[in-house]
């Protein structure tokens, strides 16, 4: 029975629960580039099942999914209560056709925009982390929601790619 998305949501705040957002996010970067170092070109573009995302297209999605993150703090920061789009992942993953992606091209794009998030949201005052949007799929959420967010998601990814990567000593 697959995942609801409730039930998914719960999973992801299990993950950072009273843990610092962006001390997690910046773990995930040494964490993949960790990764990376230790895997082959074969091992990053393994599929483990058909319809199931490798490495490579792991990595792309971070990447893309930072992008996004990053257009939702700015227009959250600039506007108060900016509806904010939702986007289909694997549509997204097709049309970029994250298969053919370089992994440490994925990874250097993700890492740059990673850093400049992290380098803005560490600035913030704390009434600029509760200022909030309204995700198409998620209803209100504040800035605060949002880093709390990427951090679990960066845990899920890297939970996935652990169990794709064999990681030889």
């Amino acid at each position: 029975m697959p995942e609801t998305e409730g039930q998914y949501r719960d999973r992801l705040a299990g993950y950072v629960k009273n843990q610092d957002p962006l001390q997690l996010q910046r773990q995930t970067l040494t964490k993949l580039n960790r990764l990376l170092d230790s895997a082959s070109s074969q091992q990053l573009a393994l599929r483990p099942a058909p319809g199931k995302w490798s490495t490579v297209e792991i990595l792309a999605h971070l990447a893309e999914d930072e992008l996004v993150t990053s257009w939702r703090y700015r227009q959250m920061l600039q506007q108060d209560g900016v509806a904010l789009a939702g986007f289909d992942q694997e549509l997204w993953a097709r049309l970029g056709d994250y298969q053919n992606w370089n992994a440490r091209e994925a990874f250097g794009m993700f890492r740059l925009l990673r850093e400049a998030n992290l380098r803005m949201l560490a600035a913030l005052s704390p009434e600029q982390w509760e200022r909030s949007g309204n995700h198409a799929e998620r209803g209100r959420i504040t800035l605060r929601d949002l880093a709390h967010h990427m951090a679990a998601h960066d845990i899920n990814h890297l939970k996935q790619v652990d169990k794709l990567l064999v990681v030889e000593g």
